[in-house]
């Protein structure tokens, strides 16, 4: 062999293996149509259901505080004004709930070396946030229709307060998902802990309403701050001060960063427990 052949040897590029290059996102997809499958094809109504659920809710709230209450605490819409405060609670809780068991829905799938943990969390937060968002846009543009108050959103804004609702849901789902799985106990205190969270996210109030000391109190909570963000993107006039889009980002980021770092080295232990 001479000089220029050995040359062109060593330049050659190296076979890249291509079957594995989109590996990840066939997985996710594959997951997604799994729960797809699980979730909504073995009940009557399928997707049906998980736009109907917020409406009944967000219907059953107006009808019985506009039973006590000449108008709502905001505008003149209890329709809108309620579908503005449980419309982020409802996807934060949708995707917190769902991204927290991730690995525990998908235990018999992550046997096989092609499926990882991350495939998992990520295929849950895809899905559940499309839904999410899909609902979000049907119920808001419905009431926005219905009501004729030709309102029309701030949309950098509404994606803001959908973003950030977005990141916490995925920040503290990934983070209890390795809590939950190692910490069975955790599981069981949280949801107890979480039981009256509706209560204190600003779903039924402004928190401008509530002595200061209440406000301040309520302030920890990020998702008073969100329900504060959707709110003000819907509403032109309504320009909440205690608001702080920095706040549920930075708890979200953190929780997101703690949960990928430390499921990275402890998945295995979570997925042999039983």
């Amino acid at each position: 062999m001479n000089i220029s052949q050995m040359q062109r040897t060593v330049s050659a590029p190296r076979p890249v293996n291509r079957g594995r290059r989109f590996a990840t996102g066939r997985v996710v997809v594959a997951l997604i149509l799994r729960e797809m499958a699980t979730r909504y094809g073995r009940s009557p109504g399928g997707y049906v259901w998980a736009v109907l659920e917020p409406v009944g809710f967000i219907a059953i709230l107006s009808v019985a505080f506009g039973l006590v209450m000449h108008t709502p605490p905001l505008g003149r819409s209890f329709l809108l004004f309620y579908a503005t405060g449980f419309l982020p609670f409802h996807l934060y809780q949708s995707l917190h709930g769902t991204i927290s068991a991730s690995i525990r829905f998908s235990r018999p799938l992550l046997m096989f070396p092609a499926v990882t943990w991350l495939d998992a969390v990520i295929a849950r937060f895809v899905l559940n946030l499309l839904t999410g968002l899909i609902v979000i846009g049907l119920v808001l543009g419905g009431v926005l229709a219905v009501e004729g108050s030709g309102a029309m959103p701030d949309l950098p804004a509404l994606v803001r307060a959908l973003g950030l609702t977005a990141l916490l849901g995925l920040g503290l789902g990934t983070l209890n998902c390795l809590l939950f799985g190692l910490f069975p106990l955790w599981e069981t205190i949280w949801g107890i802990a979480m039981r009256p969270l509706i209560l204190v996210s600003g779903v039924f109030f402004l928190v401008e309403d509530l002595p200061r000391a209440v406000q301040a109190v309520l302030w920890v909570n990020p998702l008073v701050h969100l329900t504060g963000l959707m709110r003000a993107a819907v509403y032109p006039t309504y320009a909440p001060q205690y608001a702080a889009p920095l706040y549920p980002a930075l708890i979200g980021a953190v929780a997101l960063a703690l949960g990928l770092l430390f499921l990275r080295g402890w998945h295995k232990d979570i997925i042999a427990r039983r």
